[in-house]
């Protein structure tokens, strides 16, 4: 499976014209042999307007939608939408929506950790449920930027089977070998590929920090951005590999959840 993350700058607080230009970029990835197409978080508003965040969100993801299954469809391509910021009902949500080749929208997700430093909880609401489902027949998960500090969200998923996992982001320059060791980590730890991508440009104050990267589950980075400029990174997760991994090291068949108290 050949998975594409574009590494994204978008317009801050310019929906028009980040739609106009994520459907150039997805057509492009889609025309290199991409299997499976992976964008930023917030793409659609940067992170984040706060004066007029919910006239800029999409409503309920009608627009997002619209064009990911229209675009799914025509260019026979999964793609891992990043995520939106998304007005539904009278909150706003960091949403994630996914798309499988025929264009329809196989999961739905709601970012369930908001970034408090930044005050993204005071903007957004807490989603309630975690995000599993499938893509050409392999077993995903996806999580939302300050998720992956969260290994215990990570973990719920894993435990179901979960071959790939997909990560969207706007994570800062500043903390970018965070970045990179969170994601190492969760890829070893459970075994996984760990796909993440990550936004490039600049916001407010705030450089964002690109180093997209997909990493195995032996923790090899199998691709990685050159830096923080906008750009493709792509490789090939290839899950027959998975099952010898597994059977080497059997971390899920020697845990011993009865002894594991996280609340």
């Amino acid at each position: 499976m050949k998975v594409t993350c574009i590494q994204m700058d978008m317009m801050f607080a310019n929906p028009d014209e980040n739609y106009k230009k994520v459907g150039i970029l997805v057509s492009q990835a889609a025309d290199e042999g991409a299997d499976v197409i992976l964008l930023p978080e917030t793409w659609n508003t940067g992170f984040f307007p706060r004066e007029n965040l919910s006239e800029l969100a999409d409503r309920d993801g009608e627009r997002t939608k619209a064009v990911f299954s229209d675009l799914a469809r025509k260019k026979n391509v999964n793609i891992v939408a990043g995520s939106v910021a998304n007005h539904r009902g009278e909150r706003v949500y960091n949403t994630s929506y996914v798309f499988n080749r025929k264009g329809e929208c196989v999961a739905e997700y709601d970012k369930t950790h908001l970034f408090s430093p930044m005050d993204e909880d005071k903007f957004f609401t807490k989603g309630s449920h975690t995000c599993t489902f499938e893509l050409d027949g392999t077993k995903c998960a996806l999580i939302i930027c300050y998720d992956v500090r969260f290994p215990e969200l990570t973990r719920t998923m894993t435990v179901r089977g979960v071959d790939i996992l997909f990560m969207v982001s706007q994570w800062p320059l500043v903390r970018v070998p965070h970045l990179d060791a969170l994601t190492r980590a969760r890829a070893i730890e459970n075994q996984m590929f760990v796909a993440c991508c990550n936004s490039a440009g600049k916001a407010g104050d705030t450089v964002y920090g690109g180093n997209s990267s997909i990493t195995d589950p032996w923790g090899e980075v199998l691709a990685h951005a050159a830096g923080h400029d906008e750009e493709f990174v792509s490789a090939d997760c290839n899950t027959d590999i998975l099952s010898g991994i597994r059977n080497n090291i059997n971390v899920f068949r020697d845990r011993r959840p009865e002894l594991y108290k996280v609340n």
